[in-house]
């Protein structure tokens, strides 16, 4: 089976001017203007094959939105070989659009004072989707989120997850073969979220659609994404699946104690202090330990050890040889807590 998306050495680059400072500068701007290059892209290879939901991740400015905006054709890279459903996109972009579908979670495709079901009528005339097609996806999304009450509202009168439902709704109508969702569930609550990402799982199940997800939401990423790309200041650093994943970071265990009574009253000056005594007291005792990390969050100390390096129990027997401990749980460590250590150059 041949890859829906392929990117070999992908690289893009940015002629960026060089601003001056004060109003002297800005009229030496005028007349001579100097350059630097902004390497958005650096060889990225990529293959993503049909039906595979990909969580494409990465810091804020890593290139993931210059990276989509090349895979719709939006964008021409500056070097390196892409193709979407076996076509260079910049080169097809009509033809391209008609096979993709895009979410973006602040941005609505839809007409914003129309009713939901006559934006999907223009969608149907713009992507020339056949009549029975068409008939079958309005009741089949009735079926699955009970659609059919928001056929006949007005976009301007739904709330943020009402209108965010329909955008995905719009994206899938004309069967595409690639999604691209941009944070399609930023702003909405828990609820909201649940049911999304249950529609997209079932969207992606029923029609075999390929889904590329870029979000900050871990919990979007844990519910749908068996594989997951991280790309960081324009490289990529991971490709490949969430158990992977887990295992560069499995020895890892998050400690939270508390050593007051009532420690809601403690202030977090005090808090503080007491998270560094602890790691002091670690460190002193164990001090081959490279990977400790102490803070204090919502009135707990929170101690993240690999347990590669000291056995958990060790070091709350070390703490309460120095303090006595009046709670604490113990927790694994997070698909967001490893690839925030990742972002952080945990994994080489």
């Amino acid at each position: 089976m041949e890859p829906i998306i392929k990117m070999e050495d992908i690289n893009k680059e940015f002629k960026v001017v060089k601003r001056r400072e004060g109003v002297k500068g800005s009229i030496r701007d005028l007349f001579s203007r100097e350059y630097s290059i902004l390497h958005a892209v650096n060889n990225v290879s990529l293959d993503i094959m049909p039906g595979e939901m990909v969580g494409y991740l990465g810091p804020n400015g890593a290139g993931k939105s210059t990276t989509i905006k090349m895979m719709t054709g939006i964008l021409e890279p500056t070097s390196g070989k892409i193709l979407v459903n076996g076509r260079v996109p910049y080169e097809n972009r009509t033809k391209n659009a008609q096979d993709i579908g895009v979410v973006f979670g602040q941005r609505t495709q839809l007409w914003w004072s129309l009713p939901v079901i006559e934006s999907f009528k223009i969608l149907k005339e713009i992507y020339r989707i056949p009549d029975k097609e068409y008939k079958d996806n309005l009741e089949y999304y009735d079926a699955l989120v009970d659609a059919g009450k928001l056929y006949h509202k007005a976009v301007r009168e739904m709330s943020l997850g009402q209108r965010t439902l329909c955008d995905i709704l719009a994206a899938f109508l004309h069967n595409p073969g690639v999604v691209f969702m941009d944070e399609p569930t930023i702003g909405l609550d828990v609820s909201m979220k649940g049911k999304i990402r249950q529609l997209v799982g079932n969207l992606n199940e029923k029609k075999g659609t390929t889904v590329i997800l870029t979000t900050h939401d871990m919990g979007d990423v844990d519910a749908l994404c068996k594989r997951i790309v991280i790309i960081d200041k324009g490289t990529m650093i991971y490709d490949n699946d969430i158990a992977q994943l887990q295992q560069y970071f499995g020895a890892y265990r998050t400690l939270k104690i508390q050593f007051n009574k009532q420690a809601e009253n403690v202030e977090n000056e005090v808090l503080e202090a007491q998270a560094k005594e602890v790691e002091n007291w670690i460190l002193e005792k164990y001090p081959h330990v490279k990977s400790l990390a102490v803070s204090v969050e919502d009135k707990w100390i929170n101690i993240l050890l690999n347990e590669d390096e000291v056995h958990m129990m060790d070091a709350i027997n070390c703490i309460q040889n120095n303090k006595r401990i009046v709670d604490m749980n113990l927790q694994e460590i997070s698909t967001e807590s490893v690839i925030r250590k990742i972002y952080e150059g945990g994994v080489n």
